[in-house]
């Protein structure tokens, strides 16, 4: 679900076949999934830190306040949404895309289930923290195994791509965008929102150069 402005060499543009076929898929595939369910947990965290969520969950918080869905259920059903608006744009999902779309909703319902608001403040704060280092982390799993973007990414990088803008000004748009529309639903921002907004591109570019993982030949 989230992306940096400026990818590390090592990265990778491979079509949804390729990907699948250029090797080391017994790393690649657990550290895809690893990734996607870490990022789940790590949007559940902030939601019981009650101190503001991640710019798209801004949305998906404001969605289920009229819909009869869940929060991770909002995620998927806004992930399958956004891939329609790849097609316009000519983006190839891959089985990372597919699986972010799916795994990421599943998670953060399934930790919330689990997880209960704390009352005091210091507690609501570790959690707020904790999940946005969390989501640079995951992040950075997931991007690096090389299996597909995520929905929200394509999106973003599709749009770059087509209009010759650059990735920090279609980012900051698309946020924007999806912030305001998500407080005109009852969206939940605050501080997190803004913390998030300064530390999920630094986190995962720290992270993203260990482990980002070279494709080698079909094995």
């Amino acid at each position: 679900m989230t992306t940096i402005a400026t990818a590390p060499p090592g990265l990778s543009d491979l079509g949804p076949l390729q990907q699948l076929r250029t090797g080391r898929l017994g790393r690649r595939l657990p550290q895809l999934y690893v990734g996607l369910v870490a990022y789940g947990v790590s949007l559940a965290l902030m939601v019981r830190g009650d101190l503001g969520l991640a710019p798209w969950d801004v949305l998906h918080s404001g969605l289920i306040r009229y819909l009869p869905i869940t929060l991770g259920q909002a995620v998927v059903l806004m992930s399958f949404v956004v891939l329609l608006l790849w097609i316009p744009l000519r983006e190839k999902p891959g089985l990372g895309t597919i699986s972010n779309a799916l795994v990421v909703g599943f998670s953060a319902d399934a930790t919330l289930a689990l997880l209960a608001a704390p009352d005091p403040m210091a507690a609501r704060v570790a959690l707020m923290v904790g999940g946005i280092v969390l989501c640079g982390f995951a992040s950075a799993l997931y991007i690096g195994a090389q299996l597909g973007r995520g929905p929200r990414d394509g999106l973003m990088t599709g749009i770059a791509r087509r209009s010759g803008r650059s990735i920090r000004l279609v980012r900051t748009g698309l946020e924007v965008t999806v912030v305001l529309i998500g407080l005109l639903l009852g969206g939940t921002l605050g501080v997190g929102t803004v913390l998030y907004a300064l530390a999920i591109g630094p986190l995962t570019q720290l992270w993203l150069p260990a482990w980002t993982i070279q494709p080698t030949s079909a094995e």
